[in-house]
């Protein structure tokens, strides 16, 4: 075990639970607690994004608070502005709004992109859109956010997961890989004549209707099946991103 001043502290999950916990909210009662006591007025930010936090009941916390103020220890502003201080860059704290969200059809078919919850190597493929309001099921997911990291993540701008669409040549299937936040292979353009660009392999995601299958291919203007529909799109953060 090493004493590491400013050290940060990771969780890595076991593939299952070995011992028994209340069901329902103890994990987000669990994390309440930890804002409620450190965090200071930096725990609104928790209950912006997780709303239903903020009604949770946290029990008694006097014997937490004594401790910290038994301990003389600094408040949460402090860390944030002394400590972790580049930690809004990579993790703001109030999300940024993305440029465009919602299903992405293909213009040529009106058909969507799924990624079928699937997990790192999955091929992102076509499939039929589902209908506004229909039940999402674990079988299909045909939401993406295309957020502020200028990547394609599936999920609604609030509740993205952390995989991204992906591609390592001018030929290769987009599939979904890890995040990892430093563009390169997961950095997109949504240009002005609908197509998904990717500056890396200068080339544009394609589809070929018949056999539901995306890929990367060669950009072409007139190409009607490289033509993407998002749902909704913001038109001031799309053209910064697209700004030279």
């Amino acid at each position: 075990m090493y004493d590491v001043p400013c050290s940060r502290v990771g969780h890595i999950y076991r593939k299952y639970v070995p011992y028994k916990v209340p069901s329902g909210t103890s994990l987000a009662r669990n994390l309440k607690r930890v804002a409620e006591t450190w965090m200071d007025e930096y725990a609104e930010f928790i209950y912006r994004r997780r709303p239903e936090y903020r009604h949770l009941s946290t029990g008694d916390l006097s014997a937490q608070k004594a401790l910290r103020k038994h301990l003389k220890c600094k408040d949460f502003k402090w860390y944030m502005n002394t400590v972790a201080w580049d930690l809004p860059t990579y993790y703001p704290p109030v999300e940024p709004l993305p440029a465009a969200w919602g299903e992405i059809r293909s213009a040529a078919s009106g058909l969507c992109m799924d990624s079928k919850h699937g997990a790192t190597g999955t091929e992102v493929r076509l499939d039929t859109c589902l209908k506004e309001g229909a039940e999402r099921t674990w079988s299909r997911e045909q939401i993406f956010t295309f957020g502020w990291r200028e990547d394609i993540r599936p999920g609604d701008p609030m509740h993205t997961r952390k995989f991204c669409l992906d591609a390592i040549s001018n030929s290769s299937p987009v599939t979904l890989y890890d995040c990892h936040g430093m563009k390169g292979n997961q950095q997109w353009r949504y240009r002005k004549d609908k197509s998904l660009y990717h500056p890396v392999s200068d080339s544009c995601i394609d589809c070929s209707p018949g056999d539901k299958k995306i890929f990367m291919s060669k950009c072409d203007p007139q190409s009607e099946t490289q033509r993407w529909l998002f749902r909704h799109v913001n038109v001031t953060v799309l053209d910064k991103f697209n700004s030279p």
